[in-house]
């Protein structure tokens, strides 16, 4: 499947990826990880990152088995054929609690794109085609995470209607201190 939505100046043009084209998102995950260790050096005290063929392997795993499900999205985003972002977006049940989220939610796993893109439309272009399409199952919740020290993507995802909602907080075991 592929839709395109109409930015200035070329059209940005969405497709729909299944697990035996995972390897289309290598080198944009390649770019996210640089950026997640560039942000975040601060967290080497708490846990350790590894190399980008490391992260990786990981993630196209995490790909692979999200995919399994027909509910999940990769959404590749190109301009011009060529890839400029993406979505991953998987749907759970919804664990009830103190808000109504409906029964399922949709959590965006990844959303990257390419630092010559950034600022063109299209992380607001695939948030918006992720919506329509999680949307139309019935979900009408979408969550995501962002890096503590990125204030910019955590400022864009303001500016595209979220709002923080949980913090999450790591720690070695074993220790009190990150120096322990």
């Amino acid at each position: 499947m592929e839709t395109s939505l109409a930015t200035k100046p070329d059209v940005l043009r969405f497709r729909y990826l299944g697990a035996h084209e995972v390897e289309e998102l290598a080198e944009l995950w390649g770019e996210l990880h640089e950026q997640h260790t560039a942000t975040a050096p601060h967290l080497e005290d708490v846990i350790t990152s590894v190399d980008g063929a490391e992260s990786w392997r990981r993630r196209r795993g995490q790909y692979l088995a999200w995919l399994a499900d027909p509910e999940t999205l990769a959404v590749l985003a190109e301009r011009n054929g060529e890839p400029v972002g993406y979505a991953m977006v998987t749907v759970r049940e919804n664990q009830h609690g103190s808000w109504d989220r409906g029964d399922r939610v949709a959590v965006v796993q990844t959303l990257a794109v390419r630092r010559e893109h950034t600022g063109a439309g299209v992380g607001s272009g695939l948030l918006e085609e992720v919506r329509r399409q999680v949307g139309a199952l019935g979900v009408r919740d979408i969550e995501l995470t962002a890096l503590a020290g990125s204030s910019d993507d955590i400022r864009f995802f303001e500016q595209e209607g979220f709002r923080p909602f949980v913090t999450t907080m790591v720690c070695r075991i074993g220790g009190v201190g990150a120096h322990d």
